[in-house]
C-alpha cells in the first residue's frame, strides 16, 4: 500500500488516499469535537475498490475493481494507528472502526475476518466495530456470520446502521439502485441482532424525499431502532444530480413526527470544515481516479 495523499486537520479528520497495485482507496481517522481523542477515536476504512452500486449521492460508486483482502483492510487500520502510537496498544476509551468508507461491506466476506480477529491484534479499552449497509439481497450469509461474531466477541459493543434514505419505495430505489432488503427483513434482522446496548441505526440522508413516521412505526420499534438524519453531503455526484445539500425547510416537521412516534432522533450535522477538507466518502479517491483516467493510468 502506497500513500498518495494526506489531507485534513488534526483536530477534525485526516483523509488518506492510497494506491494498492494500481487501484485507489481512501481511509480516514477522525475525532468528534469537543470530545478528545483519548476518549473517542474513529477510523473509517474502505472494503472495496470502488463500488458497484452507484448511489446518486455518493462519490464512491463506479470504477469497481474488486474486494480488498483481509490484509489490505488491516493495513489501513494499522497504518493510522502507527502514525500515533508505538505498537497496537491504544490508550483510547472508545476506539471505533467503521467499515464504511468506499464500498458496501456486505459484498466482502473479508470484512468478517477482520472483525473476528480485531481484538486479537489491537488492544484498547473498548473496540467498537461499525457496519453501515444498504443490506443488498444476496448477502444473507454475510449477515448471519456477522451476527454470530457479534454475539461471541462483542456483545453490546457493536454499531449496526442501515441506510434507508426514504420510506417511499420509488425514491428508495432511486437512491439505492440495487435489490435490497425490504423493511420487514430489516426489522427481523435488527430484532435478532439487538440485545441491549447500542440501538440499530436507521439512517436518512435528508433531502427532498419522503420520510413517513407512520410508515416507520409499522416496522421499527423505538425500543430497538434509533433514527439518524444527516443532510446530503456535498459530494460531486450529489451536486451533479441536483440534490439539496442543505436541510430542507420542513426538516423540523419530520423530526417532530418521528419523535411523536417515540423514536430517538439524532440530527447528525458534521463539522462544516469536513466539507472544506472533502472528507465525504469517495471524494478524494474520485479526484485521483479522474486524474488517473485522464492520463491513461489504470
Amino acid at each position: 500500500m502506497r500513500i498518495i495523499s494526506k489531507y485534513g486537520k488534526d483536530e477534525i479528520a485526516f483523509v488518506y488516499v492510497a494506491d494498492i497495485n494500481g487501484k485507489i482507496i481512501e481511509f480516514v481517522e477522525s475525532v468528534q469535537p469537543p470530545i478528545p481523542r483519548e476518549e473517542k477515536w474513529v477510523i473509517i476504512v474502505s472494503t472495496l475498490f470502488g463500488c458497484p452500486v452507484k448511489c446518486p449521492i455518493c462519490d464512491a460508486g463506479g470504477n469497481y475493481k474488486g474486494r480488498l483482502s483481509r490484509n489490505e483492510i488491516f493495513a489501513q487500520i494499522e497504518f493510522i494507528i502507527k502514525q500515533r502510537y508505538n505498537g497496537m496498544k491504544i490508550p483510547v476509551e472508545r476506539f471505533k472502526i467503521q467499515f464504511s468508507r468506499i464500498g458496501e461491506p456486505s459484498f466482502n466476506r473479508n470484512v468478517l475476518s477482520v472483525i473476528d480477529e480485531i481484538k486479537d491484534i489491537i488492544e484498547a479499552q473498548n473496540i467498537i466495530p461499525s457496519i453501515s449497509t444498504i443490506a443488498p439481497v444476496g448477502t444473507e450469509n454475510f449477515f448471519k456470520q456477522l451476527l454470530d461474531i457479534k454475539k461471541k466477541k462483542f456483545n453490546k459493543d457493536f454499531q449496526l446502521q442501515f441506510s434507508i434514505h426514504s420510506t417511499d419505495k420509488k425514491a428508495r430505489d432511486y437512491l439505492i439502485p440495487v435489490k435490497k432488503w425490504d423493511f420487514e427483513r430489516i426489522k427481523e434482522y435488527g430484532e435478532e441482532f439487538y440485545n441491549g446496548g447500542k440501538k440499530i441505526t436507521l439512517n436518512f440522508a435528508l433531502s427532498q424525499f419522503p420520510i413517513d413516521a407512520r410508515e416507520m412505526i409499522k416496522y421499527f420499534s423505538p425500543e430497538i431502532f434509533i433514527i439518524k438524519i444527516t443532510p446530503v453531503n456535498p459530494t460531486y455526484n450529489a451536486t451533479r444530480n441536483n440534490f439539496n445539500i442543505l436541510l430542507p425547510s420542513n426538516y423540523d416537521e419530520r423530526i417532530i413526527s418521528l419523535k411523536e412516534e417515540g423514536y430517538e432522533v439524532i440530527l447528525s450535522i458534521g463539522e462544516l470544515e469536513e466539507n472544506n477538507i472533502g472528507s465525504n466518502c469517495g471524494q478524494f479517491a474520485y479526484k485521483y481516479k479522474e486524474f488517473y483516467n485522464g492520463n491513461g493510468i489504470k
